[in-house]
């Protein structure tokens, strides 16, 4: 396909040359990067927008980025779809870049470009309503420890998509686009390809740098009110190839190392927000009880009714009037009602007990309540495990990054730990444990409970925050 594919491209190139290439760019405004430039309408191909002018692209505009975050931060209403446009513009950026400074080096041409836009337009067709809760909370609740991932579910839907509205595009063209989108799941990809650098564009899976992150960190800070001191511009003007590996420059340790930080920040502030988590336990418990009517989960199973799926299915929900979706009705009710699962205490997990800690359960804490007043059962509790961390779990993302010290490098280089700072944390995971309780009246109960697993389990009182009582819940129920 390569050949071409590329000729088609640069014969397209030379009849736009003799115009003004302007007059042919179909651009997007968008609230973070400016104008976007899909594919020049001339182009035969035009990849970009034979994909996005589907009704299963369309659907992203139904998916919330940052799941139910806005009912915390009312700004966080931004969509998959804006999202992907991003990661498309800044996908498109960092090839150009690459091939500005190093195009004759590493050989880049019009079809590499193309399959790194459009594996950055497409990367995210796979999410569930809520985004990551419908992966991560409710398809393991229903279908029992399941492990899907909505990467995979993106390939079945640009396969659909293909076939469903007759594009035209190779199969070399679309097996590499696909190996893009999965490359951080499935590192492998890369062990026999040529030009592994590429990989490292949307989804990296060698050290977690890529576009991805530089368009939601940006954005879902923006969207929420929040500063952001990442600069993802000085990563993408600094970084070389050396050794088929996109390196940075070494002076850029600190700007890395804000990415890292500003994602798990995001992740502390917004993401696992305790009400976020409260509004997220509720509407899986809500889903949950309404699978069996609605069959949500079957919907994973193939692309033609999967594009459906959206996160309307609460109105879906909330409208019905079937007794068969009551107890979801009233979950949903009761969110709108900012009548939510009552937040009862939340812990670290001390450093020490980090490597072998294992999820808690509302068994345990039931099994922790005082015999004497054992008034507590499971359903009555829901726990939330949060992981927080740099990407590498308890190791420094960093190590896992190679560096040059000036761009007529030809070697790259690492960098350890404490050679630029002493002063950057040296332990890169936090876990929190939170526990809330279904019925208010509770919370006092199960507070104590938790208590009592703490010291049980550390020996001591690890919470810092004090015990709620009813006076407080009262108090505070309508401080959000």
């Amino acid at each position: 396909m390569g050949a071409n594919y590329l000729k088609e491209a640069t014969s397209d190139g030379l009849a736009l040359s003799s115009r003004d290439e302007r007059r042919f760019l179909k651009h997007v405004h968008d609230n973070v990067h400016g104008n976007i430039y899909l594919d020049p309408v001339l182009l035969s191909f035009r990849l970009s927008l034979k994909f996005i002018d589907t009704e299963q692209f369309q659907r992203l505009r139904d998916l919330k980025q940052l799941g139910v975050s806005y009912m915390v931060y009312p700004g966080a209403v931004h969509s998959r779809f804006e999202h992907s446009l991003g990661v498309y513009w800044l996908a498109s950026e960092a090839i150009n870049r690459l091939k500005t400074h190093q195009g004759l080096e590493l050989d880049i041409d019009n079809f590499d470009k193309q399959t790194v836009k459009i594996a950055g337009l497409l990367h995210d067709l796979g999410h569930g309503p809520f985004s990551h809760m419908f992966e991560r909370e409710f398809i393991p609740r229903v279908l029992h420890g399941l492990k899907w991932s909505h990467e995979e579910m993106s390939l079945k839907m640009i396969d659909y998509i293909v076939d469903e509205h007759n594009i035209d595009i190779e199969s070399d063209f679309l097996k590499k686009v696909k190996e893009m989108i999965i490359a951080s799941e499935k590192d492998e990809f890369k062990s026999s390809k040529e030009k592994k650098f590429l990989y490292d564009i949307v989804a990296n899976g060698r050290n977690g740098i890529d576009v991805d992150k530089f368009d939601y960190i940006v954005r879902d800070s923006r969207a929420c009110g929040l500063g952001c001191n990442f600069e993802y511009q000085r990563v993408l003007e600094t970084m070389r190839v050396i050794d088929d590996e996109i390196c940075y420059r070494a002076k850029e340790y600190l700007t890395i190392h804000k990415l890292f930080a500003a994602r798990a920040d995001l992740h502390r502030t917004v993401y696992m927000h305790a009400k976020v988590k409260a509004v997220e336990l509720m509407l899986v418990d809500a889903m949950t009880k309404a699978n069996d009517a609605l069959q949500i989960s079957s919907y994973i199973n193939e692309p033609a009714q999967y594009w459906k799926l959206d996160d309307t299915i609460v109105k879906t929900i909330e409208t019905s009037t079937s007794q068969d979706l009551k107890e979801s009705r009233d979950l949903i009710l009761r969110i709108r009602r900012r009548d939510l699962y009552q937040y009862c205490n939340e812990y670290s997990v001390p450093k020490e007990n980090l490597e072998h800690f294992k999820s808690v359960t509302p068994q345990d804490i039931v099994c922790s309540q005082n015999s004497a007043d054992a008034t507590l059962n499971e359903e009555d509790i829901a726990v939330s495990n949060v992981r927080i961390d740099l990407t590498r779990g308890n190791n420094n993302p960093l190590n896992r990054i190679s560096f040059f010290e000036d761009y007529d490098s030809t070697r790259k280089i690492s960098i350890c730990d404490g050679a630029i700072s002493h002063l950057l944390p040296t332990s890169y995971e936090d876990m929190i444990v939170r526990v809330y309780t279904k019925k208010p009246h509770l919370v006092e109960a199960v507070a104590k409970a938790f208590e009592n697993f703490q010291v049980k389990t550390y020996g001591v009182k690890t919470q810092v925050h004090e015990t709620p009582t009813k006076t407080m819940k009262k108090r505070l129920r309508y401080h959000h």
